[in-house]
């Protein structure tokens, strides 16, 4: 079988599927209209987020027989008509759910201990204890919302901490001995800390809006390591300075691209000159300002174990269904 490599990943994977007998060519550089005059010359192809696979691209690979994404999520196939003409689609949620779960509880205990802004205070000369004196996440209850591969490597990051886990999720009978599972109202009722971790579906896009946010009893913290349309910033902003959301914790933001390799139109930019750039939504600016919000760049599952276990996972699958 021929594979297509169009992202660079860990060298373990082209390595070892060399050394079953499949036949690897890589091409980082063309474009999706370039890509799609060779590719029924290929059975298989390996990719990250560089374009979409739509009905075009589909329609080009001929005699494609799978689609490996080194990632989670597959939201950049469209899943329906790939399926539809009898190609495999294989993820790698495995490779990245720890590192996820790890960076979620990061971005939980940074956050609540204020430890960003007691940093940058200390560096500049202020040493201001009672301004920094931070909460504990003992004795909170934790919600979850999307309890897969992520949600409960999640789960198990909060074994250590006396708090009630609770999660959420559209299929039944998920929750286990680390979560229980609830109803939305009674989830909304009961968290003081909300985390996402829900793929981007017709389900899940714009789901954390001004609605949904306003039907929790409670103040809570927001976290999102899932996708970062899931979440309406205008609405997140509003609840920001109404108190309603104490803080919150975004390693993906709604104006990201689809590749997720940059956030602004202009991806050479300089970040200083990215962030002043005229096109930034009004709501964005003002997000970056609130000192109770921490941000990453859509790294939480971005660590050097993931980047070997992601690899790993997807040749690990390829060999098993095609060897």
């Amino acid at each position: 079988m021929k594979i297509l490599h169009l992202d660079q990943n860990h060298p373990l994977l082209i390595q070892q599927l060399d050394k079953a007998g499949f036949t690897n060519e890589e091409n980082y550089t063309s474009s999706k209209s370039e890509v799609e005059k060779i590719i029924s010359n290929y059975d298989g192809i390996v990719i990250r987020s560089r374009f979409k696979c739509d009905r075009q691209f589909i329609d080009a690979a001929r005699n494609l027989k799978f689609i490996a994404r080194v990632g989670a999520g597959l939201e950049s196939i469209d899943i329906p008509y790939a399926e539809s003409k009898g190609i495999q689609l294989i993820s790698a949620p495995e490779g990245n759910r720890n590192a996820v779960g790890e960076h979620t509880l990061g971005m939980i205990l940074s956050l609540f201990n204020k430890l960003n802004k007691a940093d940058r205070e200390v560096r500049n000369g202020q040493w201001n204890r009672e301004e920094n004196r931070g909460i504990e996440l003992d004795g909170k209850t934790v919600g979850i919302i999307g309890y897969g591969n992520m949600g409960k490597a999640f789960s198990k990051k909060l074994r250590g901490f006396d708090c009630k886990v609770l999660c959420y999720d559209s299929k039944e009978n998920v929750g286990d001995e680390n979560a229980a599972q609830v109803d939305l109202e009674i989830f909304q009722k009961e968290v003081d800390v909300v985390s996402l971790h829900t793929p981007w579906t017709p389900l899940t896009n714009k789901m954390v809006n001004a609605e949904f946010i306003d039907k929790f009893s409670k103040p809570f913290w927001l976290f999102n390591t899932a996708r970062g349309k899931s979440v309406v910033t205008s609405d997140l902003v509003s609840a920001l300075k109404s108190g309603k959301i104490l803080g919150a914790g975004l390693d993906v933001l709604e104006y990201e691209k689809n590749s997720f390799e940059s956030l602004f139109s202009q991806t050479n930019c300089h970040p200083e000159r990215s962030r002043r750039d005229s096109e930034m939504p009004t709501d964005l600016k003002e997000l970056l300002t609130f000192e109770n919000v921490i941000l990453s760049p859509h790294i939480a599952g971005w660590t050097v174990e993931s980047k070997i276990k992601l690899a790993q996972t997807i040749v690990d699958k390829i060999i098993t269904i095609f060897s």
